[in-house]
């Protein structure tokens, strides 16, 4: 894991693989390039020609642009790194905190490989130094589990991540300033604590090796841990997830995980879809929609490290993450089409599509969760494609069947540096999901079908009980070109919002 220091060190003089700066486009009627604060040393250095040379070699200032260039005489680094931060703030303003995160993201990924980057970026206060400490933890991600490590491994590899983030202008005896740091850096391992989980292949993480390793974590960070087996399942009538798990090999688990402070006051639920495999079950996917679905399980890794995010920062609130963990396969014992299950909660489910399945795990934890009476409940889950479709690959829905709690959670969500937006549960869609059989069936109409499996949830949940869905299968496996702080692959999705979530709940604020 990369570490992160605090500096306060003037950036010429700090020994480090390179030097990153900020810049931007300037205003209309301003030179086209600025450097931004951070910076002043180095800027002296180039003789306070450092935009023009910077403009000379092409540099924009775009948000994410990466420029390398030679240190100056006398320097102790021997390269500078220019990143864009897009847009310099008007007169009285400052850069916002998400801009120098994903400026950092960009900054720490462009120097992997290396052993150490001094982060000379915007850092005016105890948040800004958040925000660039995060961000460089976070790009510096790399997943390298399955990488050789043999002989003919190479120095400085590229796929190795920066091995040391120096942050400039962070100030190490300043308590806020150390604390933004502590805090940033157990955010950032959980998040990756969750990338890990989500990249590691199939063949690894079955629903049994997902609960050892949630088993490992407890005993390292004082949590308590119950799972419960296929035999413990069946026994207490969880049909929802006894029925996806049945078609595998790899029996499914219910796994509670429970952080608790003794001085807390409320208490917060978090139930997460954990599919180790979706392969549809007896309702195929076809070719080229399997091969990433080993993120099927993001929503469980994103409960998993919040929880122990929790635990790590110490947050005066009560927190129980439920992991319902299976693998969705085709054989002779899965679920059918046609088929119906007896759900934990005693209701009846006729299985029309054995794809979709996240929704049938995650009711049976779901009304379990609410027997603990928690005062906020939260699933997370790649749930539908169809959410895909309406908001793209970097936005989460949120649905709630209260307006204030989903109007909060958006609100965090922003102010964690994740991309959401509130979704209805019209209850006009509640009728598509009649069964002739069975008290409901698992699938609704075709249209709205993200809502129609929100719907699907809220009838799982308890009376009286605040909840929230949020659907994460656009942002929690990123396919494409790795952008900011974001990596290709597993994402960690939803973690840094419901950390967030933790400790408004903490403080009183549930929305």
């Amino acid at each position: 894991m990369t570490a992160l220091t605090l500096s306060t060190s003037s950036a010429d003089a700090l020994r480090a693989d390179a030097i990153v700066v900020g810049v931007a486009k300037a205003a209309k009627g301003s030179p086209a390039l600025v450097v931004a604060p951070g910076a002043e040393s180095v800027n002296r250095a180039f003789d306070g020609k450092l935009a023009d040379i910077l403009e000379t070699l092409g540099a924009t200032g775009g948000e994410g642009e990466i420029l390398r260039l030679p240190a100056p005489s006398g320097f102790k680094s021997p390269a500078v790194l220019a990143v864009g931060l897009g847009d310099a703030p008007t007169k009285g303003e400052r850069f916002d905190t998400e801009a120098l995160r994903r400026a950092a993201g960009s900054a720490a990924r462009a120097l992997a490989g290396a052993k150490n980057g001094g982060f000379a970026l915007p850092v005016e206060d105890a948040d800004d130094a958040a925000a660039v400490a995060e961000g460089a933890l976070l790009g510096a991600y790399a997943f390298t589990a399955y990488r050789s490590k043999g002989k003919d491994a190479k120095k400085n590899d590229k796929n190795t991540p920066l091995a040391e983030v120096t942050l400039l202008g962070g100030k190490a005896r300043d308590k806020a300033f150390k604390a933004a740091a502590d805090r940033a850096t157990a955010v950032s391992e959980e998040v990756n604590r969750a990338r890990d989980l989500i990249n590691t292949p199939p063949n690894d993480l079955t629903p049994a090796t997902f609960a050892e390793a949630v088993q490992a974590a407890a005993k390292e960070h004082g949590l308590k841990v119950e799972v419960l087996d296929e035999k413990a399942l069946i026994k207490g009538g969880y049909g929802g997830i006894m029925g996806v798990g049945q078609g595998s090999h790899n029996p499914p688990r219910l796994v509670k995980l429970s952080y608790t402070h003794g001085k807390a006051k409320k208490h917060l639920a978090l139930v997460g879809k954990g599919i180790t495999y979706d392969s549809g079950g007896i309702s195929l996917k076809p070719a080229g929609h399997n091969e990433t679905m080993k993120c099927d399980m993001s929503g469980a890794a994103a409960v998993f490290s919040s929880v122990v995010a929790a635990a790590r920062l110490g947050l005066k609130v009560n927190v129980t993450g439920w992991l319902a963990l299976a693998e969705n396969m085709p054989s002779g014992s899965a679920v059918r089409p046609g088929d119906v299950l007896s759900m934990y909660s005693g209701k009846t489910v006729e299985v029309l599509n054995t794809d979709a399945e996240g929704r049938l795990v995650l009711a049976d934890a779901i009304t379990r969760a609410c027997e603990e009476k928690p005062d906020a409940l939260v699933d997370v889950a790649t749930l539908t494609g169809a959410m895909v479709v309406a908001l793209g690959n970097r936005t989460f829905g949120v649905m709630s069947n209260d307006d204030a709690f989903r109007t909060s959670l958006h609100e965090i969500a922003g102010e964690a540096g994740e991309q959401s937006w509130p979704m209805p549960l019209p209850a006009e869609l509640r009728k598509g999901l009649d069964s002739p059989t069975a008290d409901l069936a698992n699938i609704g109409e075709r249209m709205g079908g993200g809502l129609a499996a929100g719907v699907f949830l809220k009838e799982f949940v308890s009376e009286g009980t605040k909840w929230a869905h949020l659907d994460i299968a656009g942002p929690a496996f990123h396919e494409g070109t790795p952008y900011g702080y974001i990596p290709k692959g597993g994402t960690g999705s939803a973690v840094r919002t419901l950390v967030r979530l933790a400790e408004r709940t903490a403080d009183g604020d549930l929305g």
